[in-house]
């Protein structure tokens, strides 16, 4: 049996945003309610208490004058940091625990407790810039991981997986010019927030570590599978990552509100099987932190089929087989094409 970690804390949940929000604390009571019926829960092992990010990994990160910025908005009562993006009263400490659960579950892999990590935590981190929140984020949860990782435990090959259906334009921003830190981002085209194009390879000694796959509506499982079979997985085998940490968000699910992806929970079982596959191509460590998913039932469901590859056991869940159009082949062929040549540039796949 694998050893898997799942970073969780009632803590999550005070993070409050306005009525009707996507982002609320009932994704995760949706999710913890999930794994509990799913018979995974005993094949899981919980930190008894997560610390919050230490401060100054997060001012390496983010400037700390938006540190700053959010504890006093917080202090104040709260307030909105852009249309999308809300800090509560509590929302500051909310999300240097956040942080600090992703940090924790990088922890435990690379000191050998676990052979992987899930970080189940909110508020979500990649939108998450230097200098401002934006798209439900305050901190960049996956990117003070990956600082972590490299920092405090010389990992210097860490590939940065995000398969969120929203580009992750902070994560982007924060290692553009890094190259310790390989990014790759599959994302549906011209959707929030703007970025992510086939162009943005990074800059300077970063200029090949950023890979962009903007992928058409209605890709599907069949596509997905596509994409991370001919290009996520030979680039992991070019890299050799010491860690492949995975901004795991579940908004590309069929029945998500903020996406047309139609992605199935059976599908990102699918995602995970061959994020695994790319992770041994390296040390085989493996760190998923939660993103985006806005569908309750469909956030539950992929999280646990996530968590059932993971931890090598047979979920008692029931995955529907989903049959939809998804768009044809010749244009998903036409996409991996060009991945693999602007990976080509800088990397033998």
């Amino acid at each position: 049996m694998a050893s898997v970690l799942l970073v969780a804390s009632d803590t999550y949940l005070r993070h409050q945003t306005p009525p009707d929000h996507p982002e609320r604390p009932e994704r995760l009571t949706a999710v913890r309610e999930a794994i509990d019926e799913s018979g995974l829960r005993e094949a899981l092992s919980e930190p008894a208490e997560v610390a919050p990010v230490d401060l100054d990994l997060l001012r390496a990160v983010h400037r700390p004058e938006y540190v700053r910025q959010v504890e006093q908005m917080a202090a104040a009562g709260g307030g909105m940091v852009d249309p999308d993006t809300f800090v509560g009263a509590e929302s500051y400490e909310v999300a240097l625990q956040a942080a600090g659960g992703a940090v924790a579950a990088v922890t435990a892999v690379a000191e050998g407790r676990a052979e992987s990590a899930f970080a189940l935590v909110r508020p979500p981190g990649h939108h998450a810039l230097p200098d401002r929140g934006m798209g439900f984020c305050l901190f960049n949860n996956a990117a003070l991981a990956a600082v972590a990782a490299r920092d405090r435990f010389g990992l210097r090959r860490i590939l940065l997986l995000d398969w969120d259906v929203h580009h992750g334009n902070g994560t982007q921003a924060i290692f553009w010019r890094d190259p310790t830190v390989l990014y790759v981002s599959t994302h549906q085209e011209n959707w929030y927030p703007g970025t992510g194009a086939w162009d943005e390879v990074g800059e300077g000694e970063g200029e090949g570590f950023t890979l962009n796959i903007p992928l058409p509506p209605e890709t599907g499982d069949e596509g997905y599978r596509l994409v991370f079979e001919e290009v996520v997985v030979p680039l992991a085998g070019a890299f050799l990552p010491d860690l492949l940490l995975v901004s795991a968000g579940y908004d590309a699910h069929f029945a998500d509100p903020l996406s047309g992806m139609l992605v199935s929970a059976a599908g990102f079982r699918t995602l995970t099987e061959l994020a695994v596959d790319a992770a041994r191509r390296g040390t085989g460590r493996l760190v998923a932190v939660l993103e985006g998913g806005y569908d309750l039932p469909g956030l539950a469901t992929s999280v646990v089929a996530t968590l059932e590859v993971l931890t090598r056991r047979t979920a008692r869940t029931a995955f529907p087989d989903h049959r939809f159009e998804e768009a044809p082949y010749p244009v998903i062929r036409e996409r991996i094409r060009r991945a693999r040549r602007t990976a080509l540039n800088y990397w033998r796949i």
